[in-house]
């Protein structure tokens, strides 16, 4: 009977040090990397944030607090190491744990999902600095597999500096006596006093995360990463996603578009060829029919994905162009290939623009 207790008592110790199962919450494998630990958060804190599910509060809620502590623990090399040896119990005695937190405030800056929030309606509007706008290049490899790319940020920070000065300027309205029953109301400008503050140039490392089928023109917004503001807060840095050139594809939308050169031999007798898509993977393209110049093929799925449903892949076009032998011909081998084509000179004259 004893022993029976004392393994009850064990296995529900074990459980209570087992804790939550960061790597079923985020549903990775415990080999996963970092870069695909912040993408599967990513992913699910877009599905499950409170703001987006409206029915049930509560339980999203605690599925959200649940993510934001798998992310917070598993994303940190060290919090995740402790994680890994002795459970969520060894994290949250060394202070590590958490959950209470709202992601979004810190991961990768301000996205800008356009989740709800009207806490800040009626108070005073604070001074902005400008939005800093700048041109993100990436690959097509890239905006096809997903990625996360550092870039190096010097940012101009206000410190603190010696001396006072003018700040919170405003027009109020203020009333001068002018004589006996005589006064006037005029607009005045009225400031506070400040202590001095200098701009000094920081080095800021941010983490951007390229998702898959990202379009060109979408936005990455990092909050407060912008222009300074003296008497408020800095504005916001976005970076534009912008397509660099690709030796091989073209995109359009969710399509993808490429050339191929055959030789005549091929293009007369059919041919099997392999193109090397974006991640590596081999598109293979047969044909056992006559392939004449300009003659274009599609291949479903094979394009880029969809960046609202990654499920969903467009349409590889593939466009064949032949290369004819500029060698002379021998009259005996011109002969012989007017009996193999079974066809005669067709020499047509017309108009070729009509109808455009």
């Amino acid at each position: 009977m004893e022993l029976k207790v004392l393994f009850i008592f064990c296995l529900g110790l074990g459980t209570v040090l087992a804790g939550r199962d960061f790597y079923k919450i985020l549903g990775i494998q415990k080999s996963a990397t970092t870069n695909q630990i912040k993408k599967a958060y990513r992913k699910l804190a877009k599905e499950l944030h409170p703001d987006r599910n409206q029915g049930d509060t509560e339980k999203a809620s605690a599925q959200f607090q649940d993510l934001g502590a798998a992310y917070e623990t598993l994303s940190d090399p060290e919090k995740r190491e402790l994680y890994d040896r002795c459970g969520e119990e060894c994290v949250s005695k060394e202070g590590a744990g958490g959950g209470g937190m709202d992601p979004f405030a810190s991961f990768f800056g301000d996205f800008g999902f356009g989740f709800g929030g009207n806490g800040n309606q009626g108070q005073r509007e604070v001074a902005k600095g400008a939005d800093i706008v700048m041109d993100l290049f990436v690959t097509l490899e890239e905006l096809y597999s997903g990625n996360f790319v550092e870039i190096t940020h010097n940012k101009p920070v206000l410190k603190p500096a010696k001396g006072t000065r003018k700040c919170n300027c405003r027009q109020e309205m203020v009333t001068r006596q002018l004589g006996p029953g005589r006064f006037q109301m005029m607009q005045q400008a009225v400031c506070d006093e400040c202590p001095n503050v200098k701009l000094v140039n920081e080095e800021r490392v941010l983490e951007v995360e390229i998702e898959q089928g990202m379009t060109d023109g979408s936005e990455q917004r990092f909050t407060a990463e912008g222009e300074p503001h003296t008497d408020g807060e800095p504005g916001d840095l976005r970076l534009r996603i912008q397509t660099s050139p690709h030796s091989v594809f073209e995109r359009r939308g969710d399509d993808l578009y490429t050339n191929v050169t055959i030789s005549l031999a091929d293009a007369l007798a059919g041919f099997e060829l392999d193109i090397e898509h974006l991640d590596g993977h081999k598109v293979h393209i047969v044909r056992d029919k006559v392939t004449w110049p300009g003659a274009r093929i599609r291949k479903k799925g094979e394009g880029m994905p969809n960046y609202e449903n990654n499920n969903l892949f467009g349409m590889l076009y593939v466009t064949f162009d032949v290369q004819f032998p500029k060698e002379e011909l021998t009259t005996e081998t011109k002969e012989k290939l007017r009996e193999l084509l079974s066809q005669n000179s067709i020499n047509k004259v017309y108009n070729g623009l009509r109808g455009f």
